[in-house]
């Protein structure tokens, strides 16, 4: 399975394939028809207290990274379900923050590929 990620407010390509939008909140402003999604897994995000923690803050990255790390771990029926329910073979996750090499969806790819690999 190929597992990518892509902002949310990027436009749907077929490349795409199975589409999950991996982030607890709705991207103001974006369409929910325009986002053609496979589904919204809450889920796959961090918990409210973290997210809220981290606030995007670059330093806190390494630490958001472990923390979020650990809660998938506690999570991994949820984790293994993704593929279950992915009728392509190909994945992407979806995400709304503006960073692109912090953010949740990247701790989760990470998680994922290293759950398909054992």
């Amino acid at each position: 399975m190929k597992i990518r990620i892509k902002r949310i407010s990027d436009a749907p390509s077929q490349d795409d394939g199975y589409r999950v939008l991996v982030d607890r909140l709705w991207l103001r402003g974006a369409r929910k028809d325009d986002a053609r999604l496979g589904e919204w897994a809450k889920e796959l995000s961090p918990s409210d207290a973290l997210r809220t923690w981290f606030g995007h803050d670059p330093e806190k990255w390494p630490e958001f990274h472990r923390r979020f790390t650990k809660e998938l771990a506690d999570k991994k029926d949820d984790v293994a379900a993704i593929f279950n329910r992915s009728p392509k073979k190909t994945v992407t996750l979806l995400f709304a923050a503006t960073d692109s090499e912090r953010n949740n969806a990247v701790v989760l790819r990470e998680f994922l590929v290293a759950y398909l690999s054992k």
